[in-house]
């Protein structure tokens, strides 16, 4: 059984690293077929990246890499080692798709609202592919996270605010009209996104009825640094009385949660919910690994 159990548990690592992969494949061709001709950029680290590289000529691929760097370290430190990894295999797949991809020819050319929403679609679908396996391809996201527990501001809202700033910097290079272009381009993937992921720019509760709801609650807070609460509740029918373990996480430690929950106990009962809005606690969230 426990054969049995560890290959299928290699299978499931396996297929998310392919689909992380897949994801930043569709990504790089939505940049390099799609916007990058069109002088429209993305949104983030590889909008900077898109500017850095008209600017100074370095390869995009390069760039990517190199600037999402501390990005990954911080996805280490508070998200943990598997969304780490996740996110290098993506980042590096994105980073050699746009040197692979480059000379693709462009697909659509002059029609600028169809540009705008093919290659936002097709971005956002790759984005939301790779962060629904448990990367990310992009590391503003994780500093968005991280600088929403410090500050008195969500986690979509800080991404919104860190990209006007990218925004600016696009403007730049494109001028402003494909600045407006890129900040539409931008909107619309992260719709996308939203719905490839289911909710990714919210916080989400797990309530979790578990046969070891103690185990539950250590495991998560020594795997993924977070804090959860227990609350004894009765069946209505068997009047049978339980535990049920409660936890808030950001978008990026869904993943996670899900195959903590699914190791320790594989038949829990998990209801998930939106929560659009986080504030207080006096739980600091630890440094995993």
């Amino acid at each position: 059984m426990r054969t049995e159990a560890k290959k299928k548990s290699i299978q499931v690592i396996i297929g998310r690293g392919v689909m992380v992969m897949l994801g930043a494949l569709i990504a790089a061709y939505g940049l390099e077929a799609i916007l990058i001709p069109n002088l429209v950029s993305d949104g983030g680290v590889t909008g900077i990246s898109i500017v850095l590289s008209q600017l100074i000529g370095l390869p995009l691929g390069i760039l990517i890499a190199i600037i999402n760097i501390p990005f990954i370290w911080l996805g280490y430190k508070q998200i943990g080692k598997s969304f780490a990894i996740y996110s290098t295999l993506g980042i590096a797949t994105l980073a050699v798709g746009t040197v692979v991809l480059h000379d693709v020819p462009t697909i659509i050319e002059g029609d600028t609202l169809l540009i705008t929403v093919v290659g936002g679609i097709i971005i956002g679908f790759g984005m939301g592919l790779a962060l629904r396996n448990g990367g990310a391809l992009d590391g503003i996201d994780m500093l968005a996270v991280l600088l929403a527990r410090k500050l008195p501001f969500g986690t979509s809202d800080l991404i919104l605010f860190l990209n006007m700033f990218v925004f600016i910097l696009v403007s730049t290079v494109f001028g402003l009209t494909g600045a407006i272009l890129s900040g539409l381009a931008y909107f619309i993937a992260s719709k996308v996104i939203h719905i490839v992921e289911e909710g990714l720019s919210g916080s989400k509760i797990f309530k979790i009825i578990t046969k070891d709801p103690d185990l539950l609650v250590e495991t998560i807070r020594d795997r993924l640094g977070r804090s959860a609460t227990l609350t004894e509740v009765y069946g209505g029918y068997s009047n049978e009385k339980f535990k049920e373990v409660s936890c808030v996480i950001n978008r990026l430690e869904d993943t996670k949660i899900k195959s903590i929950i699914f190791e320790i106990d594989p038949h829990a009962f998990v209801t998930v919910y939106d929560a659009a809005e986080v504030k207080g606690g006096n739980f600091k969230k630890q440094d995993i690994h």
